[in-house]
């Protein structure tokens, strides 16, 4: 999260320095959304060490069955260009689109643009970055958003934010049959991670045959999913175990890692957390829906 951090306290001074020069960081061109259908059905959700590696915070245990709908999730990020189709259909302005409380939240901070983000009087855009004030890419993933702003935008086309277990279930169907792990040593992963130094979201770059694009790595995904513990929890014993079960109240679930995110430290079964109003981290979304 130190990245996250210098990124937020950059964006205060008046001549918004970059951290790091690279611009642009990748050619970029459309791919259009699929949806990749899932059966569902009573899978096993949470840590398994055959397939996540030797480690993971109490918040990840115990595994445990549950009961998946048939669902289809999108084959990639909602990027950049959505988000401005978003805003010039005065999304940020429709009351429909919006939790009671992410109205009052967009009412009472005058919300109109993603965090970081400004646009001109003839309507051009740019966003600080840790590469600098640059033009935001339309075929790069959108991030910086709330939870209120993920919910609003997935109702915008008719869709929904996934759920931490249909999430979790479209990841694991992408690793290794043995959990095998890859060169940087994290099972099963691969994506743009902080090793990559880029810094920020990469356009996608290549379509993966048969399952969802840019599961890890590049933004942490909101779902709509709670943070709750898992049925027979125990927090870890001694200080560790106060980071993850104390917090299980008004937050939500994210997943996947980030640009900003070590690859080492991801996983399938990896649950972050923040409050639905919290815009300073890397998060995008994906979009679900109920199956047809």
């Amino acid at each position: 999260m130190l990245l996250t951090d210098i990124k937020h306290a950059l964006s205060f001074n008046p001549s918004r320095p970059a951290y790091a020069r690279g611009w642009p960081l990748a050619g970029t061109r459309p791919e259009a959304v699929h949806w990749l259908p899932f059966a569902g059905g009573l899978v096993t959700h949470g840590f398994d060490a055959a397939l996540d590696g030797c480690f993971a915070f109490d918040n990840e245990t115990p595994a445990h069955l549950f009961y998946a709908a048939p669902f289809e999730l999108a084959s990639r990020l909602v990027t950049n260009g959505e988000m401005m189709a978003f805003i010039a259909d005065k999304g940020y302005q429709r009351p429909e689109l919006w939790l009671s409380m992410g109205w009052e939240w967009v009412q009472e901070g005058s919300h109109r643009l993603p965090l970081y983000w400004r646009q001109d009087d003839q309507g051009r855009y740019s966003h600080f970055t840790l590469q600098g004030v640059v033009e935001p890419d339309v075929h790069t993933p959108v991030c910086h958003l709330s939870y209120f702003e993920a919910d609003a935008f997935a109702r915008w086309p008719g869709a929904r934010l996934p759920t931490e277990q249909e999430w979790e279930l479209a990841a694991r169907n992408l690793l290794p049959a043995s959990g095998a792990r890859d060169a940087r040593g994290a099972p099963g992963t691969r994506g743009n991670f902080v090793e990559n130094h880029a810094f920020h979201p990469l356009p996608l770059q290549q379509v993966v045959s048969g399952g969802p694009a840019q599961m890890y790595g590049d933004v942490w995904e909101w779902t709509q999913s709670n943070y709750n513990p898992y049925p027979g929890y125990r927090p870890l014993e001694g200080l560790v175990g106060e980071y993850n079960g104390k917090f299980m109240c008004n937050q939500f679930v994210l997943r996947g890692g980030s640009c900003a995110t070590p690859q080492s430290h991801i996983r399938a079964s990896y649950r972050n957390f923040f409050p639905p109003d919290a815009r300073w981290q890397f998060s995008g979304l994906r979009l679900a829906r109920d199956a047809a």
